[in-house]
């Protein structure tokens, strides 16, 4: 749909455009936001017995503080919403 469609229509119902925004950088957005932001990685590692596990870890951008949800060996994606849904506690 063209832009000048979506004007149209807006005229035709009474919108008024929204008003300029500032132009910010994706810096200053993550800094605005960083106490709300969090980062997931899902990553792989092996033990030292050779077992592969796959590691669920939180960062908050804020605290920059990192935090293990679990770790198998079997990740599925029932486990994975586990994970998120109940944090193992501790340090």
């Amino acid at each position: 749909m063209a832009a000048s469609t979506v004007w149209e229509i807006l005229q035709e119902a009474g919108v008024d455009p929204a008003p300029e925004r500032s132009s910010s950088t994706w810096a200053d957005f993550l800094r605005s936001q960083a106490d709300a932001l969090l980062a997931c990685d899902f990553f792989e590692t092996v033990t030292l017995s050779g077992a592969r596990m796959y590691v669920l870890a939180v960062i908050a951008h804020a605290s920059r503080r990192i935090r293990v949800l679990g770790a198998t060996a079997h990740p599925t994606s029932a486990w994975v919403a586990q994970a998120a849904k109940e944090p193992r506690h501790g340090p």
